[in-house]
């Protein structure tokens, strides 16, 4: 799935330590976010909480509402010998009601806690993520560095890619709700 975008529209946090799910990334996020809910800006969307894994299993995976702080699982115990993705995508399209809300509400930022291997083939929060940049609505999400090729894909090579990095995710943020107007 290709889509236009501006520069300012979709941005993606990416890393690239798969031992670590991202959860720099994520902490980035958290942060960022509660900066500009104290400053005044309307956020909706989710981000991944980190929860730890029972012993011998794979640790759960679980987004929240960033307005509500509703949880969502979006996992499934694929059992203690399971190598495989256990990803449930039931549990993302529930989440997903939490992007479409956003679009609703026309907040000034969104937020989808990953591009991830559903996103990637045009699953998963894909038609979200790609109805919010093309309302206006600047997107911000994380990345795996894998899955890179199918980002540019579908930005038309126009998302940003961000560095793990706190000052330059506010100048992101800062560039994309300049265009919003005042909080």
């Amino acid at each position: 799935m290709s889509m236009p975008a501006t520069a300012s529209s979709l941005a993606a946090l990416v890393y690239a330590d798969e031992a670590t799910r991202g959860e720099a990334a994520d902490a980035l996020i958290r942060t960022v976010c509660h900066d500009l809910q104290q400053q005044g800006w309307r956020l909706g969307g989710l981000w991944q909480q980190h929860v730890p894994a029972a012993a011998g299993r794979k640790p759960p995976m679980q987004v929240v509402d960033l307005r509500t702080g509703q949880v969502f699982g979006i996992s499934q115990d694929c059992g203690a010998l399971s190598q495989g993705c256990c990803l449930d995508p039931g549990g993302v399209a529930q989440a997903s009601v939490v992007l479409r809300q956003a679009l609703a509400d026309r907040v000034d930022l969104a937020v989808a806690n990953r591009f991830g291997a559903l996103e990637a083939t045009g699953r998963g929060l894909a038609d979200e993520l790609a109805a919010l940049a093309c309302a206006g609505i600047p997107v911000l999400t994380v990345i795996a560095r894998r899955h890179l090729a199918a980002w540019r894909d579908f930005t038309g090579g126009a998302g940003a890619e961000l560095p793990l990095h706190l000052p330059a995710l506010h100048e992101w943020c800062a560039r994309a709700l300049a265009q919003q107007g005042p909080a």
